[in-house]
């Protein structure tokens, strides 16, 4: 039950990112959405705020649904970690591993057919260190019943202009698969 969830990550002292957040950011959206985001971590915007994917890879996100067509309300938004990483660094394995079973537990509770990784962290934790983003971004992957499509995260596009075609063109792959399934 979500009202467990939330308050077993209430106080939540399992690695040393509790001592910098302002908030935990266990994720939003719709509940029972057939497509899931999940990204690496909060950033300064979302550890503020408390909301995921709000800062400035988030609006560029946002922008991508929006031309797409996709209501941000209509799927769940996550990371791997629900603290911030001192100076936004790439979270530490024993930091995703403290925070595995709160993802574990989401993916459970919404049932997503789709779950969409954003970035390589996201890519490494749900999947395997084996897997590489490059290889990996636009190629569906199934595994327990529950496909998974890897592909840029947000924060990539904002150093990368040329990365934004080939997310947008993975949204797009998402979308129309969603519609198929």
């Amino acid at each position: 039950m979500w009202e467990d969830l939330e308050k077993s990550i209430q106080d939540c002292q399992k690695c040393k990112l509790c001592q910098t957040r302002k908030h935990i950011v266990l994720g939003e959206g719709n509940r029972d959405a057939d497509i899931m985001f999940i990204g690496e971590g909060p950033g300064a915007d979302e550890d503020a705020q408390g909301r995921p994917f709000v800062g400035k890879a988030g609006q560029l996100m946002n922008k991508a649904f929006q031309g797409l067509g996709i209501d941000r309300d209509s799927v769940y938004i996550t990371n791997i970690v629900k603290c911030r990483p001192p100076a936004n660094r790439v979270p530490e394995d024993y930091e995703a591993e403290a925070c595995l079973d709160y993802l574990r537990n989401q993916v459970m509770l919404v049932k997503p057919k789709i779950i969409v990784l954003l970035g390589s962290t996201a890519l490494k934790n749900i999947l395997g260190k084996e897997y590489g983003i490059t290889a990996c971004r636009g190629k569906w992957i199934e595994k327990k019943g529950i496909l998974y499509m890897p592909t840029w995260h947000p924060a990539a596009l904002l150093r990368d202009e040329n990365k934004k075609i080939d997310f947008w063109l993975d949204l797009k792959q998402v979308q129309e698969k969603c519609k198929n399934l």
